[in-house]
């Protein structure tokens, strides 16, 4: 039997992008061709960093340069942004998997698709990287999405909330404006990778919004109610819109909530 937290911890602290994306890529295929132990738990209280690669160099996030579109250089600078994100991500699925290990067996199924899919996205943005010379790791980056994840480590209910249903689903709101900037650059196999990230990524943050729901009614929380107060907690002065309201409707945001995130 495949056990899954000691799985999912020796992908995620494997440094190497290359060699992550292909333990990720075969650990999916075990989670389809074998059965999978949830009763071997393993201890995750020191596991507060990683496996990531020296560079890129982490810097607060208003160190990273900002660059135009209308350059090459804006668009490669972009693209590794994005990849950036998308490598956090991995990492993110895999620390969901092993962070809580009280949940329903559809849980893990669930974040290792995620796990999958981001890995997925993360080797199409490093081949367009390298396609104008560049390798993921030539442009400082930020920490903040795993500086989420050390925040919520201790409640699945927190995690779910902030993690895909606040930071990663604000890609929701961005890609659309980023794909038709790219477009207009006439830079369309971009386009095309951004088109099938934005499609999927609805589906990950749906997954937040099922399991968000699910940790919540378990212990009779409202989840609408409980979303509010976490975005207060945690969020208030940082979340700008505009909102793409029509992808976070089909990723599980009900209207109270997206009500919420205007007001926050």
């Amino acid at each position: 039997m495949l056990s899954v937290f000691q799985a999912a911890l020796d992908c995620l602290l494997i440094a190497d992008p290359r060699n992550k994306c292909e333990s990720v890529f075969a650990l999916q295929q075990r989670f389809h061709a074998e059965k999978i132990d949830l009763a071997n738990t393993i201890d995750v209280s020191s596991i507060i960093t990683p496996g990531r690669p020296e560079l890129p160099k982490l810097v607060p996030p208003q160190q990273v340069p900002k660059r135009k579109l209308a350059t090459e250089e804006g668009r490669i600078a972009l693209i590794h942004a994005i990849a950036h994100i998308e490598f956090n991500a991995i990492n993110l699925a895999l620390d969901a998997m092993l962070r809580f290990q009280d949940m329903p067996n559809e849980y893990y199924q669930d974040w290792m698709r995620v796990a999958f899919e981001e890995a997925q996205h993360f080797t199409m943005l490093q081949k367009r990287l390298q396609q104008f010379g560049y390798n993921y790791g030539d442009f400082d980056a930020h920490n903040g999405l795993w500086e989420m994840a050390m925040k919520t480590r201790d409640s699945v209910i927190a995690r779910m909330a902030l993690v895909p249903r606040v930071l990663e689903a604000r890609g929701l709101d961005v890609t659309p404006g980023m794909i038709k900037r790219l477009e207009n650059c006439k830079d369309f196999e971009t386009v095309e990778i951004l088109k099938i990230i934005f499609e999927q990524e609805i589906g990950h943050v749906a997954i937040g919004s099922r399991w968000f729901k699910y940790a919540c009614e378990r212990i009779d929380l409202d989840p609408e109610e409980t979303f509010q107060e976490l975005l207060k907690k945690y969020m208030s002065g940082e979340l700008r819109g505009p909102f793409e309201i029509d992808a976070r409707k089909k990723a599980g945001f009900s209207s109270i909530e997206l009500q919420a995130l205007q007001n926050v």
